[in-house]
């Protein structure tokens, strides 16, 4: 198998990946896929123990997965061991970067979350001057879109303004409850829209490569995959000048293998691509490969309760509706406090209020988690960061991974640009909350550190000019015609948006202009 030249390489098995497979099969393209982890088995990996049967009690190994706040003593094995794969940051710098090694990768995780990017963030800025525009628009990539969304079964209403376009959606059209319908009249007069939420219904309980990609492209045989093969560099043609498939490692035995294509494609994720990238000296010729890594805040937001529900033994008319409010700052008028703008998601929750929303304990903590049950409205901040060359990742030549790969250093923070965006997305929230007559319980300002999203973008971006950008509009390498990065890595700029619509459209839309160069044999 491994002295065959394949037509395409492809590094990663996530949504990206699993896209690309799928298009370049279908075109009857030969892909070999590699990734660095195990196939999940739910059904024979996993099985159900009480906490006291669990290392430490059910909460987080120390040293395992110190950055990855969804992780658990329950659900270690998910995560990369940071003591296998270290990363590094300055001290006062910290970075959350939360990764996935299964066949799949994150996208068995994902929220679902379904935005489009507007032109707002595509053409960001011909709007307010900042940085660099994306070399397409909402209408070059608006038919992937909608293509996606049809395979990722994405519900929604046909209700938003300019900056969150509307979509191939299953048609939402449940009634709000009336705590929204509250928060709806009192963001109106405002300028502040309040929209259904945007959702991947996906199938058989998820929405991810594994179910809705993969097995699309196993059907038309020309898929081989192999798991837990760690790449540790692309390798180049010496003749040529041009990539020619990767040098891996078993990630189980340690043994050292090779593959050979025409084309590698790279989707393992915006910063294992990049790592791979600079591991491999590739791709590079404008010296921004690691430059210009963004996220989403996130952290800063509001939980408010809604009175009634504390009352109404007909709670389940009062709360149960959530919605996204889209960006509304900075788009026909400008703020002198910061440039781009933020979202919140708003939910009229049905469950327990947190206890760290009182300041009681004991006997009158129950009273009030009692009193306060099934009437949390939240309200969560996800803001742009901007894009800065300062905010990058480089090669740590004095850390390795368990097999000698060089790690990554992270070098971002977050600058008065984000930090006065949470202090007014905050101050908004409350203001809301207070004028539809909820009672504010907490709030928080301080954004978790960089990374907290995974939304992790940026490092690759594309462009026209080469001098300015790594990729070109059809996420092909400017430097190497028979290169292609289709993860998050090539966003120019990163919006307020969950990214992942955006990472299949143009995944799915660079996959086919390189099925049609193949098959025209430019490439």
């Amino acid at each position: 198998m491994l002295n065959e030249t394949y037509d395409v390489l492809i590094i990663g098995s996530g949504h990206a990946g699993g896209m690309a497979a799928k298009i370049l099969t279908e075109y009857g393209i030969r892909c070999l896929m590699l990734n660095a982890g195990p196939v999940a088995d739910v059904v024979h990996d996993a099985e159900k123990k009480p906490a006291f049967e669990v290392p430490y009690r059910g909460f987080r190994p120390p040293g395992r997965i110190e950055h990855v706040f969804q992780s658990n003593g329950f659900n270690a094995n998910v995560w990369v061991d940071e003591r296998e794969v270290p990363y590094t940051f300055e001290e006062n710098q910290p970075y959350n970067w939360v990764r996935v090694r299964l066949f799949g990768g994150r996208s068995l995780f994902w929220s679902r979350q379904s935005f489009r990017l507007s032109d707002y963030e595509f053409k960001a800025k011909s709007h307010d001057g900042f940085g660099e525009d994306w070399p397409i628009s909402h209408a070059d990539l608006a038919p992937y879109y909608s293509r996606v969304e049809g395979i990722f079964r994405v519900t929604g209403a046909m209700d938003g303004p300019p900056q969150l376009p509307n979509g191939n959606f299953i048609l939402d059209d449940a009634p709000w409850t009336s705590a929204l319908r509250r928060f709806i009249d009192v963001a109106k007069p405002r300028g502040i829209p309040v929209c259904k939420q945007r959702s991947a219904q996906g199938r058989d309980g998820l929405a991810s490569s594994v179910n809705l990609l993969l097995p699309d492209a196993e059907k038309t045989g020309k898929l081989t995959s192999i798991a837990n093969a760690v790449v540790r560099e692309i390798t180049v043609d010496k003749s040529t000048g041009l990539p020619n498939g990767c040098n891996f490692v078993d990630r189980l035995t340690h043994r050292e293998m090779s593959v050979k294509a025409r084309v590698v494609v790279l989707a393992a994720g915006t910063l294992e691509s990049t790592r791979l990238l600079l591991n491999s000296n590739l791709a590079n010729s404008s010296g921004l490969v690691g430059r210009y890594l963004m996220d989403q805040v996130y952290g800063p937001g509001v939980i408010a309760s809604v009175p009634e529900a504390r009352r109404n033994v007909n709670r389940n008319a009062v709360m149960g509706s959530s919605s996204i409010v889209p960006r509304f700052r900075n788009i026909e008028t400008k703020t002198d406090k910061f440039l781009r703008g933020y979202a919140l998601n708003t939910t009229a929750a049905t469950g327990a209020v947190a206890a760290r929303n009182f300041t009681a304990y004991g006997a009158e903590l129950q009273r009030k988690m009692d009193e306060y049950y099934g009437s949390g409205f939240h309200m969560t901040v996800m803001g742009e960061v901007l894009g800065r060359y300062e905010n990058h990742v480089r090669i740590d030549k004095d850390r390795k991974d368990a097999w000698g790969i060089p790690a990554l250093h992270v070098d971002t923070k977050y600058s008065d640009n984000e930090f006065n965006m949470s202090k007014d997305a905050v101050e908004t929230a409350c203001e809301l909350a207070e004028a539809a007559g909820f009672e504010v319980l907490s709030k928080n300002e301080k954004p978790n550190p960089p990374g907290y999203s995974i939304h992790e973008v940026g490092t690759c971006r594309m462009g026209n000019d080469p001098k300015k950008s790594v990729l070109n509009r059809f996420s092909q390498s400017h430097d190497h015609k028979n290169l292609f990065v289709v993860d998050g890595a090539q966003f120019t700029s990163a919006g307020w948006q969950n990214p992942t619509m955006t990472i299949l459209s143009l995944s799915m839309r660079a996959s086919e202009y390189l099925a049609g160069e193949m098959l025209r044999q430019n490439i």
